[in-house]
């Protein structure tokens, strides 16, 4: 396994949102480097930059492993089915649509929280874990805003920014908890070994 991790990448959610610089160059950098190393498959365990992924896959001739896409299909299959799940992400994934152009063209709602809670509560505690605050400091936040989207009516809550699951998992809430990251981890792990 192969890791590039460079934090100098432009913010994607300024990108979406304000105009702020295109991360897409760094990312496709980035993507050649792996493949110039080896890499026989990409995965990418940020949301928001999936905005920018079919512009990266352009460019390089290895799969880019679509972590949206696959959490769209683990929720497909859950048990109970379920048809509204709530999104605790950054406003530049939930701007970009990245979630419901997979789930809602399978029946699946979309809901996320109201703009307060979306800067005060989410994007609050992105930044606090960012900056590098315990998972005790921001619970308190995150576990409020996913209990305002099952109120209304979310029977699911996606963890849609790596963040997230740092500071909520599912023993804070009573529907499940999804993390889009274990579900990455387990489709790379799961073409490599079954070829799939």
């Amino acid at each position: 396994m192969l890791i590039w991790s460079d934090p100098t990448i432009p913010d994607r959610t300024e990108a979406l949102l304000t105009q702020g610089a295109d991360p897409t160059p760094a990312l496709i950098a980035g993507a050649k480097l792996l493949k110039s190393s080896g890499a026989e498959m990409l995965a990418v365990p940020c949301n928001t930059a999936h905005a920018f992924l079919a512009a990266v896959q352009s460019q390089v001739d290895v799969p880019i492993i679509h972590m949206i896409e696959e959490t769209a299909k683990y929720v497909r299959q859950l048990a109970p089915p379920v048809q509204k799940v709530g999104l605790l992400s950054t406003t530049g994934t939930q701007k970009a649509g990245l979630y419901q152009s997979w789930l809602e063209a399978n029946g699946v709602a979309v809901i996320t929280p109201a703009d307060d809670c979306q800067e005060d509560l989410v994007m609050g505690s992105i930044r606090a874990i960012k900056a590098g605050k315990s998972s005790s400091e921001v619970r308190p936040q995150l576990t409020r805003a996913a209990l305002g989207l099952i109120e209304a009516g979310a029977q699911a809550i996606i963890g849609g920014c790596t963040e997230v699951p740092v500071g909520l998992s599912s023993a804070d809430i009573p529907v499940p908890f999804i993390d889009p990251a274990e579900i990455l981890a387990a489709a790379v792990v799961r073409r490599v070994l079954l070829g799939q």
